[in-house]
C-alpha cells in the first residue's frame, strides 16, 4: 500500500498478515500511539484510534455499509483513507503502512521528548517534601497526574502501589501516617474513586495522621450542571479534610503542593488537591520549579509556660503514687517518658492506640487501660494520687478517671481538658516539656518506688492467661492461646496491624509486647482496617533510609474485617509484600453478637458465611495455611513468619472463648 521506508528503525510491526479478518477493525498499542487497524476489501490501512468528536476509540467500531463506524456516536468515516463522507473537514489522520510477508508494519514519527507539565511540577514538589510511597487506582480522570507519578517512579524517587479498591489506599496511607509521622499519598478518579477514599481518610482525620489525597475532576468547563461521574469534591471532603484546593490552570502548582504537605504534617491530618482533568496535561511554565520544604517548617520543640510547668513540677513533688498514662500522640518521646516513669518509679499505662510504647516486660509497665486492656493497668491508676498523662485523648474506650488529680501535657491546646477539666493543663510540645520537668525534679520526690506491686499484679494476670490456654469447647482455638502463640512468633520490632471486634480486645489483654509498633483505627474503629494498614506499614519498610527497614510486618483482623478488603490479598501478591496476616475466623461478627446480647436483644444477622480463607490466598498466589487445634498455632506461624511474600494463616476459633 506503501512504499518501503529507508528507514527501517522508524517502522514499527503492529500485526500478523492473518490476524485481522477482512471487514473488521482493531485497536493497537505501538509505543504511545493507540491507533486503529482496518481490514476491508482486501486492503489493511493505520489510522488515528481517537474520533475526533468525543475521542471514541475507532478500533472498537465496526465497518458499516462500507463505512468505519464510531462506537460512541455512530458518525462514519472512509475505512481506507479515514475521510468524512460529505465532504466534511473532520476527518482521520492515517500513518504509513507497509504489508510484509511476516506481518503489516507501520511508520511512527520518532516520540518527541516529553513535555514538562503542571502535574510534572506538583510531582516533583511532592517527592522533594519525601512523598515516597502512593496507593491508589489509575483512571480516566487522573490520567494526566498519573503519567506525572509515572515518570517520577522510573525515575526511582517514589513507588506506586495500584489496588483493588480506592478506600484500602487510604487506609494504607493512614496507617503509613501513624507509624512513620510523615504523609504518603492515594490517588483516586473523580465521583466514585474519591467518595471511596472518604472512610480510610476519616480513619486519618481522627487519628491525627499526615495523609494526601489526590483526585481527579472533570474538565472545569463542565464543573456544576452535573455532568459524568462530577461531584462536589470540595463539598464531599469538607470535613474530612483539614486543608482542600482545586489546582487550576493559573494555580502556582508547587505552592499548592508546598501548602499541602506543611499542612498535613504540621495539622497531622488530610491535605487534598483536586486535579480537573485538562489542567493534568497543561505546560508548565519554561524554567517552574519544584517547591521544598526548606524554610517551611519551623522546629517544634516548643516550651510549656513557666507557670504551668511549675504547678505541674509541684504536684509530681507531692504525689506519693504517680501514674503516667501516655497515648499515641507520644509515640515519639517514649525515651524521656521512660526517664520520668524511672526517676519517679511509677508505672506507664498506654492507651488501646498506645499500646507497645513501652515494652511489657519493663518493670514500670502496666499494660493497656480501658476496655481492651489488663486488669494490671485499672489496678494501678485506681491506687494513684496523680495521673500525668501524655499525647492521651481522654477517648471513653479508654476510661482514664477524671476523680483524681490530672496533670495533662499535649501539643494541641484544644485537646487539653477536652473532655472535662484537668487540675493542670500544659501546653507544650511533649519532649521538651518531659526535660524541663526532670530537671526541675532533680532534687527529688516523695514518689515511693511502685515495682513491686506491678511485679504482683503481673504475675496474677500471667497466671489468669496462663488458665484460659487450656479452655477447648471442641468449637475453635481459643483467643488466649491464638496471642500467646503469637507473642512467641513474632519479631521483637515488628509492625503489627491491627483490625476491630472480638480479636481486637484479644490482642489488647493477651499479646504482650516487647518493642513492636501497633496500628489500630483508633476513634473511628472502622472493620476493615487491618490489611490495608500492613499494606501501609510495609510500604514504609521499602522506602529509602527507612527507620523501618527490614521489619517484619504482621497484620491481625477477624473473618469479617478480613472480607471487606480480602481483593487486596492479590495487590499484596504482584507487590511481593512480606505480609503474614493473622485471620481469626469464628463465622460471626462476634462482637456485634456480643453487643446485641447485652442490650437484650436477640443475636440477629451477625452470622457469616465464608470460604476457605487459607484456600482463597494460595489462588491469589500468597501462602495459605489452616489451624483447627491449638497445637498447630507455633508451626503455622512459623510457617507463615519465614514465607518471602503475603501469607495468611486461618485460625478456627471459639466465637465465646475471647
Amino acid at each position: 500500500m506503501t512504499n518501503q521506508d529507508n528507514h527501517q528503525d522508524t517502522w514499527r510491526k503492529v500485526l500478523d498478515k492473518d490476524e485481522l479478518p477482512d471487514g473488521r477493525v482493531k485497536t493497537v498499542t505501538c509505543g504511545r500511539e493507540s491507533i486503529c487497524m482496518v481490514h476491508h476489501q482486501g486492503e489493511f490501512a493505520a489510522l488515528d484510534n481517537h474520533c475526533p468528536h468525543q475521542g471514541g476509540p475507532l478500533g472498537e467500531g465496526s465497518i458499516e455499509n462500507g463505512y468505519l463506524r464510531c462506537p460512541w456516536h455512530g458518525w462514519d468515516y472512509e475505512p481506507l483513507t479515514g475521510k468524512s463522507p460529505g465532504g466534511y473537514d473532520d476527518g482521520i489522520a492515517t500513518y504509513p503502512i507497509d504489508v510484509r510477508e511476516d506481518g503489516l508494519y507501520i511508520r511512527l514519527e520518532e516520540e518527541q521528548p516529553h513535555v514538562r507539565t503542571v502535574t510534572d511540577v506538583m510531582a516533583e514538589t511532592m517527592v522533594a517534601w519525601g512523598i515516597q510511597s502512593v496507593f491508589g487506582m489509575v483512571g480516566h480522570s487522573n490520567l494526566g497526574l498519573a503519567d506525572a507519578l509515572r515518570v517520577q517512579e522510573n525515575a526511582g524517587e517514589l513507588t506506586f502501589y495500584g489496588i483493588r479498591h480506592e478506600g484500602a489506599a487510604a487506609f494504607a496511607v493512614s496507617a503509613y501516617g501513624k507509624l512513620t509521622g510523615k504523609p504518603a499519598a492515594c490517588l483516586a478518579i473523580a465521583g466514585p474513586g474519591a467518595t471511596n477514599l472518604l472512610t480510610g481518610l476519616w480513619d486519618a482525620h481522627v487519628d491525627r495522621a499526615p495523609a494526601l489525597a489526590l483526585t481527579g475532576q472533570v474538565n472545569t468547563q463542565f464543573l456544576g450542571p452535573g455532568s459524568f461521574q462530577e461531584i462536589d469534591l470540595v463539598g464531599a471532603f469538607g470535613s474530612v479534610a483539614q486543608w482542600s484546593q482545586s489546582v487550576l490552570g493559573n494555580s502556582n502548582h508547587a505552592e499548592l503542593v508546598n501548602l499541602a504537605c506543611k499542612s498535613a504534617i504540621l495539622n497531622r491530618g488530610v491535605s487534598h488537591l483536586i486535579f480537573p482533568d485538562e489542567v493534568q496535561t497543561m505546560p508548565a511554565q519554561e524554567g517552574a520549579e519544584a517547591g521544598r520544604p526548606v524554610g517551611r517548617i519551623a522546629v517544634q520543640a516548643i516550651a510549656p509556660p513557666e507557670d504551668s510547668l511549675q504547678a505541674a513540677v509541684h504536684k509530681i513533688e507531692q504525689a506519693k503514687r504517680p501514674v503516667i498514662i501516655v497515648g499515641h500522640g507520644a509515640r515519639f518521646q517514649m525515651d524521656g517518658i521512660i526517664n520520668l516513669a524511672e526517676k519517679l518509679g511509677a508505672p506507664v499505662i498506654t492507651t488501646f492506640k498506645g499500646k507497645g510504647l513501652i515494652s511489657d516486660q519493663h518493670p514500670l509497665a502496666a499494660g493497656v487501660l480501658g476496655r481492651s486492656g489488663t486488669p494490671v493497668a485499672s489496678w494501678c491508676m485506681n491506687e494513684s494520687d496523680l495521673l500525668v498523662v501524655l499525647g492521651a485523648s481522654f477517648s471513653n474506650h479508654t476510661g482514664i478517671t477524671p476523680k483524681l488529680p490530672i496533670i495533662q501535657v499535649d501539643f494541641d491546646a484544644m485537646m487539653l481538658g477536652k473532655s472535662h477539666p484537668v487540675d493542670v493543663p500544659v501546653w507544650g510540645e511533649i519532649g521538651t516539656t518531659l526535660n524541663l520537668m526532670l530537671e526541675a525534679l532533680e532534687k527529688g520526690t516523695q514518689s515511693v518506688d511502685q515495682r513491686a506491686d506491678l511485679a504482683q499484679r503481673w504475675a496474677i494476670w500471667r497466671e489468669e492467661k496462663r488458665s484460659r490456654i487450656v479452655d477447648d469447647r471442641g468449637q475453635g482455638v481459643n483467643s488466649a492461646s491464638v496471642f500467646a502463640a503469637l507473642t512467641d512468633a513474632v519479631d521483637d520490632d515488628a509492625i503489627l496491624a491491627v483490625d476491630v471486634g472480638n480479636n481486637t480486645y484479644s490482642f489488647g489483654r493477651y499479646f504482650e509486647c516487647r518493642r513492636q509498633s501497633v496500628l489500630m483505627s483508633g476513634y473511628l474503629g472502622s472493620i476493615g482496617f487491618g490489611f490495608p494498614a500492613a499494606m501501609g506499614a510495609w510500604a514504609a519498610t521499602q522506602e529509602t533510609d527507612s527507620a523501618f527497614a527490614g521489619r517484619q510486618v504482621v497484620s491481625i483482623s477477624g473473618d469479617g474485617g478480613f472480607g471487606q478488603y480480602l481483593a487486596e490479598v492479590n495487590t499484596a501478591v504482584k507487590y511481593g509484600m512480606n505480609i503474614t496476616h493473622v485471620l481469626l475466623n469464628n463465622s460471626e461478627l462476634g462482637k456485634i453478637t456480643k453487643e446485641q446480647r447485652a442490650g437484650n436483644w436477640e443475636a440477629w444477622q451477625t452470622s457469616l458465611s465464608n470460604p476457605n480463607f487459607a484456600e482463597y490466598a494460595e489462588l491469589c498466589g500468597a501462602k495459605g495455611i489452616r489451624v483447627t487445634q491449638a497445637n498447630q498455632l507455633a508451626d503455622a506461624l512459623r510457617e507463615a513468619l519465614d514465607h518471602p511474600g503475603p501469607a495468611l494463616v486461618e485460625i478456627v476459633t471459639d466465637v465465646e472463648l475471647i
